[in-house]
């Protein structure tokens, strides 16, 4: 009895197997794509904190102008404070966003270094390899350390100018931004801790991405 099999089967069969190979062999990332991303993220995350940095400053600007005592225009400098707020939360989510994947990233880079390295034959080149992964994964590590409170004290400052945003947004009077006034200039204070808090997150992902940088142009 002959068994008869259809061409386009055998095709369909082939063709399968050799995507699953050229997936095995060619969709694993390596190390040095793993260590870009890597340093992409930290990048995205050093953007993101400058930006905050300005918006705080833009923010505390335009609250200022709000409660300073005469201003001939509450509901412009109101408009004014509103679009900071807005701006501000836009650029608080984009931050943690990206924190979160910096975090992630950094942490399948050293554990896949860790794999890799355990592969080595060459014991020299095995301890070589645990000891950049160590050095490396030390210096990062300083972003974290350096980061402690930072969201905390990130996440309190935009509820209270939120807060403030709606109070005013409810009673724009000038008794209204009377009353508003001191807890307004607590927010501006905290907003110039805050800048003051992320400089030495600054300075951990700056040595972080200089030590992560390859040869070349960025």
């Amino acid at each position: 009895m002959r068994i008869r099999v259809h061409s386009g089967t055998v095709i369909g069969s082939a063709l399968l197997v050799l995507g699953v190979v050229i997936c095995l062999s060619g969709c694993a990332s390596t190390g040095m794509q793993r260590s870009e991303r890597t340093g992409a993220s930290m990048k995205a995350v050093e953007r993101d904190l400058n930006q905050a940095i300005a918006q705080v400053d833009a923010t505390k600007a335009a609250l200022e102008d709000l409660i300073r005592p005469g201003q001939a225009d509450v509901k412009k400098a109101f408009k004014q404070f509103s679009a900071s707020v807005d701006k501000m939360e836009t650029l608080g989510e984009r931050l943690f966003d990206h924190a979160d994947k910096m975090s992630a990233q950094g942490k399948d880079y050293f554990e896949e270094w860790r794999k890799e390295g355990n592969t080595y034959k060459n014991p020299e080149i095995r301890a070589l390899s645990e000891q950049r992964r160590a050095d490396l994964s030390a210096i990062f590590a300083k972003v974290p350390e350096a980061s402690v409170g930072v969201k905390g004290a990130f996440t309190a400052y935009m509820s209270d100018i939120r807060e403030i945003h709606t109070y005013l947004s409810n009673d724009l009077t000038p008794k209204g931004v009377e009353t508003i006034t001191p807890i307004a200039q607590k927010a501006v204070r905290d907003g110039d801790s805050l800048r003051d808090a992320v400089s030495p997150v600054l300075y951990a992902i700056g040595n972080a991405r200089a030590a992560f940088a390859h040869g070349g142009a960025e």
